[in-house]
């Protein structure tokens, strides 16, 4: 008799930023209404971050409005703690701290 086993697929990695997919960076939440697991995609292809230059980090926060972003699941959220994340990303940054 053949047991067919079914291939439980394994959750992917929820909270850890990495670079590819769609756009320059993707990241895999729980999304805390439906309680399944979504992927945000994030950040431009083509234009790098400037993380390194203090003067452009503030700029982004103010226009993007980045103490406001709350919800884990919008791709802001995540463009707006981009540095945090730089290591794991593979982007080198003096003051990984704070928002853009």
């Amino acid at each position: 008799i053949t047991e067919t086993k079914k291939k439980k697929k394994k959750d992917p990695p929820i909270g850890k930023p990495k670079r590819g997919g769609s756009k320059a960076y993707y990241v895999y939440v729980r999304d805390p209404k439906t309680k399944r697991i979504k992927k945000v995609s994030f950040g431009s292809g083509g234009l790098r971050a400037k993380i390194n230059n203090p003067k452009a980090r503030r700029a982004f926060s103010a226009r993007h409005n980045c103490p406001q972003k709350k919800d884990r699941t919008k791709a802001s959220y995540w463009s707006c703690r981009l540095p945090r994340y730089a290591k794991q990303l593979g982007l080198s940054v003096k003051n990984p701290g704070g928002f853009w």
